[in-house]
């Protein structure tokens, strides 16, 4: 695998030259509309047949040899990779690098909103990359009542002609956005609960979908146990079917808190066949330009996760897109990965990186001034890396219409898709 990052000076025709391919496959990989047009800091994605790079951390009783067998590798290749390390005094807890013809092994997770039959192309194009597909098209009425909100009929038939498992997705949602009322008045009474767990499961039937996924956010704090409740009897209820659910990211349990006071780690763990946590917005609309995902608080979010949900339950979310603030104001905008590449590029700005965050940034002036935050390949590889580390099921990507070439391409090579 190569990341190029664009110099001063660069240009495609140079790096195509570099690394012995053709312009047109850069540009169909990276998600470039110019053959002549790119801005230094821009990472470029060129797929080769090198060993996959896994991260391991060393625990009691491992040896080079023994890690070797395991990921089909030899100790010198391990040896080359880490020079740092004593191959006869390991040390545990330490991260390795391994170069392995195996690659990670993960079940992935989009998220569709089906609006229009651009959708359909959309599955089509994400297919192979696909374990599950939630399709967001549910919500409910204070009287418990589970209700379609869009049809989704041909979604989830392509998504099973395509050999992708279709979940149904409910929020708590009204016109107005995520509501907190909603959730806690349904959640606090035991026959309203009842009542949406029944329609849940008649609708998903119904429609033929593989599960459920549960999106409930700014559940009230006093609803956490009921929230509990709601989803062991909503397990029971699907019997085989799979209960994928959504919680908020944190790095502690804060019950008051009325953002993620109402999910209990634990119990959800306990309870849910996947439990995907959220860890994205870290940049959120509204607030002060920042890295969407910052890979340093990911990791933070997987080590207290990982404490009390079973990592082989666990996904962490990954975003297909970036915001643009106006500052000082900070209005928000939303785009795709893809598409804040591009804009970058259109307006000639130079693409800065975090390198804690692992992310890339730039500013621009229109009539004010302008911050754009987003993700690229090289925060990509790194978080595909901490999954991997830390041996979690997979991963969520919100959300599909996002236009984001560079990843595909990269779980192409990369990775297995279970499916």
């Amino acid at each position: 695998m190569a990341i190029h990052t664009v110099q001063k000076g660069d240009s495609l025709w140079a790096i195509a030259k570099l690394y012995n391919t053709s312009i047109q496959s850069i540009m169909e990989i990276n998600g470039l509309e110019s053959s002549t047009n790119i801005v230094p800091g821009l990472a470029l994605y060129i797929p080769d047949e090198q060993l996959h790079i896994r991260l391991y951390k060393i625990k009691a009783g491992d040896t080079l040899w023994s890690i070797a067998i395991r990921y089909n590798t030899t100790a010198y290749n391990i040896i080359s990779a880490n020079p740092q390390i004593d191959p006869n005094r390991l040390s545990i807890g330490q991260i390795i690098t391994i170069p392995s013809p195996n690659k990670a092994k993960i079940q992935t997770l989009g998220f569709l909103v089906p609006q229009s039959l651009k959708a359909l192309e959309v599955i089509n194009k994400t297919a192979n990359s696909l374990t599950y597909i939630a399709i967001v098209a549910y919500s409910f009425l204070q009287e418990g009542w589970a209700y379609r909100v869009l049809d989704d009929a041909p979604y989830i038939q392509r998504a099973k002609q395509l050999g992708i498992k279709p979940l149904l997705m409910i929020r708590n949602i009204t016109s107005e956005g995520f509501s907190a009322e909603l959730a806690g008045a349904v959640l606090a009474n035991a026959t309203l609960r009842r009542r949406l767990i029944d329609s849940i499961v008649n609708l998903t039937n119904q429609a033929g979908y593989a599960g459920v996924s549960i999106d409930f956010e700014f559940i009230p704090p006093p609803q956490r146990y009921d929230f509990v409740t709601f989803l062991k009897d909503l397990k029971q209820a699907l019997e085989s079917k799979i209960l994928h659910v959504n919680v908020h990211a944190k790095t502690e349990d804060v019950p008051t808190n009325r953002i993620i006071g109402a999910y209990d780690y634990l119990e959800i763990g306990n309870v849910a066949d996947i439990v995907a946590v959220m860890t994205m917005d870290y940049g959120y609309p509204t607030g002060p330009p920042n890295p969407i995902a910052p890979l340093w608080w990911m990791e933070q979010v997987v080590q207290y996760s990982v404490g009390l949900i079973d990592p082989r339950k666990m996904q962490i979310a990954l975003p297909l897109y970036g915001y643009d603030w106006k500052v000082p104001e900070n209005i928000t905008t939303a785009l795709s990965a893809n598409a804040a590449q591009n804009f970058a590029i259109s307006v000639g700005a130079e693409i800065n990186y975090d390198i804690l965050a692992a992310s890339p940034y730039f500013g621009y002036q229109s009539i004010d001034q302008h911050v754009v935050w987003f993700v690229d390949i090289r925060g990509y590889t790194q978080r595909y890396q901490l999954v991997d580390l830390y041996k979690l099921l997979g991963v969520t990507f919100w959300q599909l219409q996002f236009d984001f070439p560079q990843n595909w391409a990269f779980l192409k090579q990369e990775i297995t898709v279970i499916k």
